[in-house]
Parts: structure tokens; sequence; C-alpha cells
């Protein structure tokens, strides 16, 4: 089983966790509802954790298949239910861009493996009811 800690460090709810090996991330409420901007809100983390879980994946596939990523970015665009708590993901649009001498077909087959297969993330949302949907763009380097 994996543990993380948190504590409220700052404000009302500002609170730092903690993982297992020390690594620590501040999440925070909106302005608007208490929070000072102290750190990231939480629904805003998974959008994150899916940015992260996806390209971990697309770079080990690419990396298998001997490309040559010199860089790399995915932007994540979400909308969540309107008028509703809790709110989830309903929706999930993820740009990724790579850059560098890679297979533009290589680069989408090791996006739809991710995605379809490997993400943990991506597969969280999809069972939450969550659309993922992707382009892929290769920029030679």
């Amino acid at each position: 089983m994996i543990t993380v800690e948190l504590n409220r460090v700052h404000g009302d709810y500002g609170f730092e966790v903690t993982d297992e090996s020390g690594k620590t991330v501040h999440i925070d409420n909106s302005p608007e509802h208490g929070g000072d901007n102290f750190g990231v809100r939480p629904m805003q983390m998974v959008l994150m954790a899916l940015a992260g879980c996806s390209g971990m994946d697309v770079i080990s596939i690419l990396k298998k298949q001997r490309q040559n990523v010199a860089g790399y970015k995915t932007i994540v665009k979400g909308e969540r239910e309107p008028g509703v708590e809790p709110s989830v993901w309903k929706k999930a649009e993820l740009e990724f861009i790579i850059y560098g001498d890679v297979d533009e077909g290589k680069a989408q087959r090791a996006v739809e493996l991710s995605i379809n297969k490997y993400c943990s993330v991506a597969e969280t949302l999809r069972r939450a009811g969550a659309d993922i949907t992707w382009s892929v763009s290769v920029v030679a380097s």
C-alpha cells in the first residue's frame, strides 16, 4: 500500500503533501474559496498526473523504438461537469508535441498505446466517465 502524508502549512487551505520518498507538492484552494495561490488545486493535479503518466509511457515506448526524442511537451485541457458537486472531469484533450528525429507513425502509436493501454491515470479518468482525446505533432529538430 502506498502512503502519502498531508499537513497544513500555509493559511487555511495551504497543504503540503509528502510521498514515501520525501518528495512534496503544495496544494491550495482557489482564492474565491478561501485559498491564496500557495499551491496547485487538487483537480488540476489530476490533469498534471495524466500528462506525467502518459509522458513517461510515450518516452519509454519511443526509446524502445530507438527514436531520437530531443524534446517533449504535452498540453492538457480539461472540462468538468457543470453545476454539480462533486464535479468530475468529463473531457480531457491532450496535445502531444514531440521534438526530434521521430517517425510520426511511431509517435502516434506510442500515444495510442499510452492512453488506451498503459496509463493508469487515463484509465482512472475513463472509468469515471471522462472522454479522452489527443493529437500528436512531431517537430523535426
